[in-house]
């Protein structure tokens, strides 16, 4: 059991990390598109900035899925990378439909990926959110500002 706390504690560790750096680099490209953001036409910019925020939460979720499922590959847990891969989407999703499960001897490790998940998740959604309070907010200063 020691050795699945240490590898999930591992794959926990890299996972959040990847998310924090990510969201790094999106607070960069954010500062350096804000005039932009910030100038109209509005409502396209803010879907654009939407789409764009969306996607990127999907490739670091995604690398999170691919992840696990390299590990669990790699202990020998699934026999293709297709299961693997199914396991990890529907575990780190906590979806968990369980038609695919985990040997007996790696089983704690569903549940860190289940958390590491939740906890991506979590914070990438509300980098969604601050990304469009944001970009609301310096709009409509804008727009006030403009409008004196």
């Amino acid at each position: 059991m020691f050795l699945q706390i240490a590898l999930g504690t591992g794959l926990l560790v890299v996972n959040i990390t990847i998310a924090a750096v990510a969201a790094m680099v999106l607070e960069v490209v954010f500062q350096k598109g804000h005039p932009w953001l910030l100038t109209e036409p509005h409502r396209i910019k803010l879907v654009v900035a939407l789409a764009g925020v969306s996607l990127w939460i999907l490739g670091i979720i995604s690398i999170g899925l691919w992840l696990w499922a390299a590990a669990y590959v790699a202990i020998g847990a699934f026999a293709t990378m297709e299961e693997a891969v199914y396991f990890s989407a529907v575990t780190f999703t906590t979806l968990g439909h369980g038609d695919v499960i985990l040997p007996v001897a790696w089983r704690v490790l569903a549940g860190m990926e289940a958390a590491n998940g939740l906890l991506n998740f979590g914070l990438l959604t509300a980098l969604l959110f601050e990304t469009l309070r944001l970009v609301r907010l310096g709009q409509a200063e804008v727009r006030k500002n403009g409008n004196r």
